[in-house]
């Protein structure tokens, strides 16, 4: 969660844009987006994935298979 709160507080700063006007821009709550910059892990997934539609990305689940190999 650390490599998309970095990733999402960089863009949105490097756009110019406050917390409360992105977040009134990508339709989330000021506090979800808040959560999303501190790293927070409890959060709503389609709420992440607007957030990080703005930069053109967004989350998916991986095959499991993928997963234990990136363990390895």
């Amino acid at each position: 969660m650390n490599q998309i709160s970095t990733f999402v507080k960089e863009r949105r700063k490097s756009v110019g844009l406050t917390q409360e006007e992105f977040a009134e821009r990508t339709g989330v709550a000021l506090t979800v987006l808040r959560k999303i910059e501190q790293g927070k892990t409890n959060l709503n997934m389609d709420k992440v994935n607007l957030v990080l539609q703005m930069f053109g990305h967004e989350l998916g689940a991986l095959p499991s298979k993928e997963i234990s190999q990136s363990e390895s």
